[in-house]
């Protein structure tokens, strides 16, 4: 979120300036982008659970307060990814905060993954595939409504960034204290994160310029992937 505050900082003309075959253009390199970063999550979460180590250790974060540390290494990460797509006009280095962002999210994945592996027995995939359908699904219906109304949702700006805070808080608190926040913590997960597909949709349609596709499909990955978590934590209490 933070880094998407700085997009009127580019100086460049946005997407809304040009024409109907470049604005069509920049759709598809950016949603060809979240599919590719999608792709790549898969492959990397594949690769981490094949290596004892590394499955072993995330694991073994989500002990007490070691995953506190955990959520504030991801999102040190995860916001100099943000920066370094969105402000770098290296394309290079916009594929390395892209690549950067993905592996972190892989990693901060494994133990909801694990879970939903054990709960669903012999099988271990159908939690995971039912809320894979779910968030694609939503994901494909929220981004419809932006690209076909062409409305812009960055007055949800504010509200998104107020309940954020108020999540991230709640997170803090439940872990120090060691309260579980329920269901309904997901659930209102989900609105945030469904608010932010529909902000982050509108800023690609109203805010970026035409070079700017990887943070674009960077902001909607990351976007994508929050609401993954909350619909996967919600089937997991099943």
């Amino acid at each position: 979120m933070n880094s998407m505050e700085e997009l009127n900082e580019n100086p460049t003309a946005t997407i809304t300036a040009v024409d109907t075959e470049a604005r069509v253009a920049f759709y598809r390199q950016t949603y060809t982008h979240v599919a590719l970063a999608v792709l790549l999550f898969i492959l990397v979460e594949m690769i981490f659970f094949q290596i004892p180590v590394v499955l072993e250790f995330a694991l073994s974060l989500t002990q007490g307060r070691q995953w506190l540390f955990m959520l504030i290494g991801f999102m040190i990460v995860t916001s100099y990814a943000e920066r370094m797509a969105l402000k770098s006009h290296d394309k290079n280095k916009q594929y390395l905060a892209l690549l950067l962002f993905v592996v972190a999210e892989a990693f901060i994945f494994i133990p909801l993954i694990f879970m939903a592996m054990v709960y669903s027995g012999e099988g271990g995939m159908s939690i995971i595939n039912q809320a894979a359908i779910m968030t694609l699904s939503l994901f494909s219906g929220l981004t419809a409504i932006v690209l076909l109304t062409k409305k812009d949702f960055s007055f949800l700006k504010s509200a998104l960034a107020v309940g954020f805070f108020i999540a991230l808080g709640l997170i803090v608190a439940g872990l120090l204290f060691g309260f579980n926040l329920g269901l309904w913590f997901s659930v209102g997960m989900v609105v945030l994160a469904s608010g932010s597909i529909l902000y982050q949709t509108s800023n690609m349609v109203h805010k970026y310029d035409n070079e700017q596709y990887v943070g674009a499909a960077l902001a909607l990955f990351a976007s994508l992937m929050l609401l993954f978590w909350y619909i996967l934590s919600i089937l997991n209490r099943r």
